[in-house]
């Protein structure tokens, strides 16, 4: 078997591998449906082809939500070992990671009161609990952005002594962890676009993307967190919290 396709089985065979996979072709699908569906007045096959991939995005969103049901405990657990961050050498780093682990544990129980409500499994509206799911992700993400944003501040001050020490593995080692603090805030401003694009209208460009900027938002996203996976630079966030639903 060729080794690329022996990677991808090993990556479906994960939980975490299987949901950045089916995240990357939704996300994928809603960008090239999104372009397609726009083609309708001079293209009508185009057009038929785009809303078809439209819907199939659609189909593996909800998947994701549903698998999401059972990721409380592991969250928890997440939670639970990480506490109030005493290993973390950075007060900054740690209490910004403690606000992330309770919005990213809150989220859950929301997202999953606003999909049963949908599935009329409980008699409420499901509104206002995505937007309480969508408010807590962008929270997050904000947390996160702001996170990673002091660690690279950090590991440049790190660097620069390292620099006068002359440690050149340490050197390289730091600079890896720096491009993956970068990518892991370019991931979540893409991903936090979306979110502001799900809010209601009136707030920011809430309401304003088209669905293929929200796919390509969410592919160029979903691309940085397989190729983090690759790297072996996946972040705490990885093993906690896997992003929302599209609301499409």
């Amino acid at each position: 078997m060729q080794p690329s396709v022996e990677s991808l089985v090993r990556l479906l065979e994960s939980y975490r591998g299987r949901d950045k996979v089916i995240r990357t072709v939704c996300y994928g699908s809603q960008l090239v449906g999104g372009v397609l569906s726009r083609k309708a007045e001079t293209d009508v096959s185009s057009n038929r082809l785009g809303k078809r991939l439209l819907l199939f995005s659609a189909q593996l969103s909800h998947c994701r939500t549903v698998l999401r049901l059972f990721d409380d405990l592991s969250m928890l657990a997440y939670s639970h070992s990480y506490g109030f961050g005493g290993r973390e050498e950075d007060v900054g780093v740690r209490w910004i990671s403690v606000l992330t682990n309770v919005a990213d544990q809150l989220y859950y129980p929301c997202e999953h009161i606003a999909w049963a409500a949908d599935a009329e499994l409980i008699k409420v509206k499901s509104d206002k609990w995505w937007l309480f799911g969508t408010v807590l992700w962008g929270t997050s993400l904000l947390l996160g952005i702001l996170r990673s944003l002091r660690v690279l501040l950090l590991l440049k001050k790190k660097l620069k002594r390292y620099e006068r020490d002359g440690a050149g593995h340490s050197r390289s080692q730091l600079r890896r962890q720096m491009r993956g603090e970068v990518l892991s805030i370019l991931s979540s401003m893409a991903d936090l676009s979306n979110a502001i694009h799900w809010m209601p209208p009136g707030f920011l460009w809430a309401g304003r993307f088209p669905n293929w900027l929200v796919g390509l938002m969410g592919t160029i996203s979903s691309l940085i967190g397989l190729i983090q996976m690759n790297a072996g630079h996946s972040n705490e966030t990885d093993s906690t919290l896997s992003t929302p639903h599209s609301e499409e």
